[in-house]
């Protein structure tokens, strides 16, 4: 997979983006990630990419130009599966986007700032829009780090135990159970007898149960999901 991240702010992204997983995946070279300068593609000995927006309103709009040529320049050396913007507007990023999102070979994320992009080159350039919440950022590099973290783990041979990841809370639409590790008695707080039976068919059931309490408990809204309610 390669990724090229387009930012205004380059240095934000360089700590997340090589350390732990990530860095493992690179150095395994299952994963490329290039960070783009915007301000390389800028206008004039400013390398300028932003100007107010029309209409008055308060903040700063990165321009179309820059945008343009930087995007249309990667494109023209290679295929992509998305262009990526993060944004606010954009599809709420959850596992099931994360899982479809890792089988790409190809990926272009835009991070936002300022008051944001102009427009045209969301409607002309952009392929997927997505919000990594419910809330505003500074800008998008923090985001672009989410994203990128989400769906690399996921590639094959990323994680040390590759099942890991099949466990994970949201993989099946529900939190994961409760999990535990020596000494099974800690200050006399006990680890779970079921966990310390060996039986693997116990232990399964009732991760199973766990897994749907939790979710009841804790994030009621996720078992609005029919398909849930049908697998349990």
């Amino acid at each position: 997979m390669r990724i090229d991240i387009i930012s205004a702010v380059p240095d934000l992204l360089e700590s997340p983006l090589n350390h732990s997983i990530i860095k493992r995946a690179k150095d395994k070279g299952l994963v490329e990630i290039h960070i783009i300068n915007l301000h390389d593609y800028g206008k004039g000995s400013y390398k300028q990419i932003d100007d107010y927006g029309f209409g008055g309103d308060a903040g700063m709009v990165i321009k179309p130009e820059p945008l343009y040529r930087a995007i249309t320049d990667l494109t023209s050396q290679r295929k992509y599966d998305q262009v990526i913007y993060t944004s606010p507007d954009g599809g709420m990023l959850d596992q099931g986007m994360c899982n479809s999102l890792s089988t790409c070979g190809n990926l272009i994320i835009l991070c936002g700032h300022y008051k944001g992009i102009d427009h045209r080159i969301r409607e002309h350039l952009i392929t997927m829009e997505i919000s990594i919440g419910n809330y505003v950022l500074s800008g998008g590099e923090l985001a672009a780090c989410v994203i990128c973290d989400s769906i690399i783990r996921l590639i094959p041979g990323a994680l040390t135990d590759e099942t890991s990841a099949l466990s994970d809370s949201f993989q099946d639409g529900l939190l994961a159970p409760p999990i535990y590790t020596r000494p099974a008695d800690f200050m006399g707080w006990k680890v779970p007898e079921v966990l310390l039976s060996g039986n693997p068919r116990l232990i399964r059931r009732w991760q199973e149960e766990q897994a749907v309490e939790r979710t009841r408990k804790l994030r009621p809204e996720l078992l609005d999901n029919p398909c849930i309610e049908n697998n349990n």
